[in-house]
């Protein structure tokens, strides 16, 4: 085929945004606070002291519009920042649709995913208040790399819960973690109260991120020195994830689009979809813009189009707060699904509230239409993404396939949130045919 004009766009370093932002001061309608287990009333800051920093509170609470991001972590931004936004040409070819295909790649960070956008800044701010230590859960591997190396830059010990089904079948990724300088464990295990009972309680499990996150948690409350940081659902991971959207924003224009008429992106807990989404969420507040923002969730964990909006724990042992979610139920545990990022009961409460207003839609993806789109988008586009953006290609081609019957020329954009070289045992189970259906 020809050459095309432009491929890519790659923004320069000085195009790195200067400041988070924050959905919720554009929010028609305030979201829900989260609430205190035993009390029911609102959360307050001392009520979260013990196991986050004050700064990350701050930013969790906040309705200011936009953050500034300290000079230290913009300055690590710049190892991986801009990504790039591609064209994907060849892939429309493959598809014969006359769509405009667009991906953000966030594949380039050294992590392989867009969870170090998050990891620096919990990171920082964890280090200006003297914490030393960091906990945290993970499930396909993508944030527990993330912080490992995010710590080992600000000189912080790290402590990773792994859900055991991919500690399991991801064992590069804990190797990965390791070489970062992270101690990991498999979730549940016996080195915690709340591990234990969930041993006792689900005999021979492949765990959860709940359950992860209740062991992390747990061992940070009990650590004066340590902190809980969380790699998704949270307000402050939705702001600070924000980076993507807003470099998109700019990516666009120099490709000569204004907007998507929709975005696809994979949703779990829901760090990946708010960050690319909630930027071009407030073009459609402002009247700039009418993107259909499409959240891409696995059929074995569809918390969005299946579970309750309601008030839930976060974790399996019902040791967080109370937010206002989507919920499958605290104790629901996934079918062991490659897309182990994925693999978690409810939804951020950000994105929940933005689909309970009807702000953004939802998807379900069974896991064998999921990699059938990753390895189609592979053999096109070159690039093998993760298995949790497998979900969102699904849901992009979908539309694109609709395209090539209607004759719509739309333009699609698609979050990619990583890349899938370490997820290749995934590839292999679905190329011999082997893949489950969940």
């Amino acid at each position: 085929m020809d050459a095309p004009t432009k491929t890519k766009v790659v923004l320069d370093e000085s195009q790195i945004p200067t400041h988070w932002y924050n959905i919720v001061a554009d929010l028609p309608v305030p979201p829900p606070p989260p609430l205190h287990p035993a009390t029911r009333e609102p959360l307050t800051p001392d009520d979260l002291s013990a196991i986050f920093p004050m700064g990350l509170i701050a930013q969790e609470a906040s309705a200011e519009r936009w953050i500034e991001i300290p000079e230290p972590v913009r300055n690590i931004y710049k190892l991986w920042r801009p990504s790039p936004l591609f064209r994907a040409y060849r892939l429309e070819k493959a598809l014969g649709t006359p769509a405009r295909i667009y991906y953000k790649y966030e594949g380039v960070s050294p992590v392989g995913s867009h969870k170090l956008n998050s990891a620096v800044a919990q990171a920082y701010y964890n280090m200006l208040e003297g914490r030393t230590r960091l906990t945290t859960e993970t499930g396909a591997g993508q944030w527990g790399a993330a912080l490992a190396l995010a710590c080992n830059l600000f000189g912080l010990k790290c402590d990773v819960w792994q859900v055991q089904g991919s500690f399991d079948s991801k064992p590069y990724r804990r190797v990965q973690m390791e070489t970062y300088g992270a101690s990991v464990v498999g979730s549940p295990s016996d080195l915690t109260a709340a591990g234990r009972s969930f041993r006792e309680r689900f005999p021979g499990t492949s765990g959860s991120l709940g359950m992860a996150i209740s062991e992390a948690i747990e061992v940070a409350a009990g650590d004066p020195d340590a902190s809980y940081s969380l790699g998704s659902v949270l307000n402050h991971v939705a702001l600070h994830q924000s980076v993507i959207g807003q470099e998109v924003l700019l990516q666009l224009k120099e490709f000569g689009e204004s907007a998507p008429d929709a975005l696809y992106a994979c949703a779990g807990g829901g760090s990946n979809l708010a960050g690319i989404a909630f930027p071009l969420l407030r073009e459609n507040l402002e009247g700039r813009a009418n993107t259909r923002i499409v959240a891409c969730e696995p059929k074995a964990a569809p918390s969005l189009t299946e579970g309750e909006y309601r008030y839930d724990f976060g974790d399996t042992a019902q040791l967080t707060p109370l937010l206002k979610m989507y919920s499958l139920g605290a104790d629901f545990v996934p079918a062991p699904v490659h897309a182990g990022g994925l693999r978690y009961h409810g939804m951020s409460p950000l994105v929940s509230h933005a689909y309970h207003e009807g702000l953004i839609d939802a998807i379900s993806v069974r896991q064998r239409e999921a990699f059938d789109a990753g390895v189609t988008f592979a053999r096109a586009e070159a690039i093998i993404p993760a298995s949790e953006s497998n979900h969102a290609i699904a849901g992009a081609l979908r539309e694109a396939r609709n395209a090539a019957e209607t004759g719509e020329s739309k333009v699609i954009l698609i979050g990619v949130s990583g890349s899938g070289q370490l997820d290749l045992p995934a590839y292999a189970d679905y190329l011999s045919g082997q893949m489950v259906d969940s």
